[in-house]
């Protein structure tokens, strides 16, 4: 089985969404300003493919063309206002994409209620993998998850605090095969945290866009 080829002249879509990363391709029309909001855990990356825009982040203003990239880092508040006579279109990517995804801001600074779930409602209307589950058999998912990573977390402590200090003593004997024996057996445990992070949050992501949804 092949994979799949995205195109930014055509698909103005996301083209990828995991709790690490969500990325997308976004056109703006000439003289159109995106809504000003922040991300409480995202960095967001922006790649100018065609046209040009005027990014602000953190009251700091930068004209963009095509080929060239700026980042928004965690909290900082940013908007776009797409320049000239043309469509500007570019690639971004959230990291992680965790929810609620934006913050928003009112005129006074203050931050607004969070929402969870429209960044991805379009793609989740035409395909969405929970949509066979209950809100209980979410809410299920997601308790079990975060057990599984609680569990996880207290087994990865005990590693870390014997083989850490091994790992460490290594170094001043310069034994390499202790030193690689200890790290490894450290990684076995720091990637099923992280492999459960990931699971939780993808349970959260999909138990909270189901709540939000079902309450409007």
């Amino acid at each position: 089985m092949g994979f799949e080829v995205f195109d930014y002249r055509n698909d103005l879509k996301n083209v990828f969404i995991s709790p690490e990363i969500r990325s997308r391709f976004v056109a703006m029309e000439p003289g159109e300003v995106s809504e000003r909001h922040s991300h409480d855990l995202g960095q967001e990356i922006f790649l100018v493919l065609q046209g040009k825009a005027e990014f602000e982040i953190e009251g700091h203003r930068e004209v963009l063309g095509a080929g060239q990239l700026c980042v928004a880092e965690i909290d900082e508040q940013h908007s776009i206002t797409c320049l000239g006579d043309e469509p500007m279109i570019m690639y971004l990517s959230v990291t992680p994409h965790v929810e609620p995804t934006h913050t928003r801001w009112d005129g006074q600074g203050n931050k607004l209620q969070p929402s969870y779930g429209p960044s991805t409602r379009q793609e989740r209307s035409q395909h969405d993998p929970s949509a066979g589950l209950s809100a209980e058999e979410l809410a299920g998912e997601l308790v079990s998850s975060a057990h599984k990573l609680a569990s996880g977390i207290d087994e990865a402590v005990a590693v870390l605090t014997q083989s850490a200090p091994e790992a460490v003593r290594s170094l001043d004997e310069r034994d390499r095969e202790s030193g690689i024996e200890s790290l490894n057996e450290m990684w076995a445990h720091v990637f099923t945290v992280l492999d459960d992070v990931s699971k939780t949050e993808l349970a959260w992501n999909q138990f909270s866009a189901r709540i939000d949804e079902s309450l409007e």
